[in-house]
């Protein structure tokens, strides 16, 4: 967070233009180049320190390792001067081991956020790490100081924890020549996490323990090239990948769809997620359906349905038919009649969170549309900020910045970057598995994930992901894996739960719960120890 970078997912050329003007207003402040830090700084370290979390008694260990970009060779290291010009990264990170356990019996999991361009200390300190900072459910938090909290929810219970800062963000530091194309883009940035899981592996002994990824929002789609990455590169098998707030393929965003006409999928997936919103803060009108359930069925059934037909005809459909996906439409999303016939049957996701209560001048969040705060420009077109990341992303950055130099012992004297506008440097372009050469466009990682579960037949995958969220819209998760290119027996690996929250699940307090329940028991469930 601001979160805004964190779904960021700028979709391709055209799709970028409107991702990156929103992250603009959103963040504000200096978009200039990081500084290069001197390579010679660059170390493998770590400080260890003793704690205990939901009832397990741990080790903490807060460190860096170094990755290389995939054309280095060790055996070819340039000496002297020209060794500073190598590209090189220093990824941050922070272990939590179960004092006492067998690491043949013990899963480890690796967590990271997304983006591009994001730190994990969303998913640190609000999700499953030791503590927790405690913010409004859906509400602007107070300002300091903050409530920081044990978490009761801590995966322990289930898994060793590893949280990892992707490079260039938290403490995670990259320098040398053309250091933005080695490790800013879809596919150096997987090959850097891949590296990291390999060197951690072998520093910590855990190559024979279980092992998973859980990623978010952009995390999902590093997860996915990662996952396939290991599989078919490295020789290493995964037990389990957890997805929260999926987006696999970026042709689906509901950010800026306006901008790849003919592909109406983003406003048929997004649709289900602006009932749920209408529904939360009382905008549907009498006939729409009272009970929750129902309504996110009805929807869905009429977005892949008529909706979706109605949106194939495009100029031909006819006066009648479109009266009638209009009053449906009104029904289901609580915007007037006359805007809805004027945006074409089509509103996008920013357009939508500006004008469910725009007679009103507020806003509806993105990443959770239960938040709402004033809007900046009442004239505009689409919202201009969102309200959920200026909710809570102070609460999160200084309990972080607080409890990783006086409890775990690490930072003192650097800068925490809780994101970072990679998106300047990121290359979207991607090499699906079987290509000679990565595609340009919209990012598509679905082949990714298809192919590692192919690989790897026992694989199994959890889908999470809340009822709230306009950034990675539910019903696309469920969409993308009911579309995934793999034998139907293989759809069984894959199991899904939604809560009602937002993008970041965990920051509703009953949906962490839910959502630590459904993970330790997935990861109960298929890590091969008996």
């Amino acid at each position: 967070m601001k979160l805004a970078i964190l779904a960021a997912l700028s979709l391709s050329l055209a799709l970028s233009v409107s991702a990156i003007a929103q992250d603009d207003k959103d963040k504000g402040g200096d978009k200039s180049p990081m500084p290069s830090p001197n390579p010679a700084f660059f170390k493998a370290q770590e400080s260890v320190t003793q704690g205990t979390a939901n009832g397990v008694s741990y080790s903490a260990h807060a460190g860096t390792l170094i990755v290389h970009p995939k054309d280095w060779d060790d055996a070819a290291e340039p000496k002297g001067d020209k060794k500073d010009e190598q590209p090189i990264a220093e990824m941050f990170y922070v272990a939590y081991f179960k004092n006492g356990a067998d690491p043949l019996k013990r899963p480890v999991t690796f967590l990271y956020n997304g983006g591009p361009g994001s730190s994990t200390v969303w998913l640190h300190m609000g999700a499953f790490g030791p503590r927790r900072v405690v913010t409004p459910d859906d509400a602007h938090a107070p300002a300091a100081p903050y409530n920081v909290v044990d978490n009761n929810e801590s995966l322990l219970d289930a898994s060793d924890l590893v949280f990892v800062d992707a490079p260039g963000t938290g403490f995670s530091r990259i320098s040398g020549k053309d250091k933005e194309k080695a490790f800013y883009g879809v596919d150096p940035d997987a090959y850097a996490f891949t590296q990291f899981i390999s060197e951690f592996l072998a520093k910590y002994g855990r190559w024979n323990s279980p092992k998973y990824l859980f990623g978010e929002s952009y995390g999902t789609p590093r997860s996915a090239v990662v996952a396939n990455e290991l599989a078919t590169e490295r020789n290493i098998d995964l037990n389990g990948i957890i997805l929260l707030s999926q987006i696999l393929n970026f042709d689906m965003s509901a950010d800026g769809p306006e901008f790849n006409p003919g592909v109406d999928l983003p406003y048929q997936i997004a649709l289900p997620t602006y009932a749920a919103t209408a529904w939360y803060h009382h905008k549907l009108p009498p006939n729409a359906p009272k009970d929750f359930p129902t309504l996110i069925r009805n929807v869905e059934s009429f977005a892949m349905g008529e909706y979706a037909l109605a949106l194939q005809r495009g100029s031909d459909l006819g006066p009648n038919w479109r009266k009638d996906i209009i009053a449906k439409l009104h029904m289901f999303t609580g915007l007037p009649d006359w805007y809805i016939n004027k945006a074409n049957l089509r509103i996008d996701g920013g357009e939508f969170e500006k004008n469910l209560e725009g007679a009103n001048d507020i806003t509806v969040g993105r990443l959770d549309t239960r938040f709402t705060g004033p809007t900046l420009d009442p004239l505009s077109k689409e919202a201009d900020y969102d309200p959920q990341s200026a909710a809570i992303s102070s609460a999160y950055t200084s309990a972080f910045n607080d409890y990783v130099r006086k409890v775990l012992k690490f930072g003192d004297e650097r800068d925490y970057k809780p994101e970072a506008p990679l998106y300047r440097f990121w290359d979207f372009a991607h090499k699906p598995p079987g290509l000679e050469r990565a595609l340009r466009g919209s990012t598509n990682v679905m082949p990714d994930l298809a192919n590692a579960m192919k690989y790897n037949p026992n694989l199994k995958i959890l889908l999470t992901g809340g009822y709230f969220d306009l950034a990675t819209p539910y019903y696309e998760g469920v969409y993308e894996m009911h579309h995934l290119p793999i034998p139907p027996s293989l759809q069984k690996n894959i199991s899904y739960h939604y809560y009602q929250s937002g993008h970041m699940v965990y920051a509703h307090q009953q949906s962490l719960k839910e959502l630590h329940d459904a993970v330790a028991g997935f990861i109960g469930g298929t890590n091969n120890v008996h």
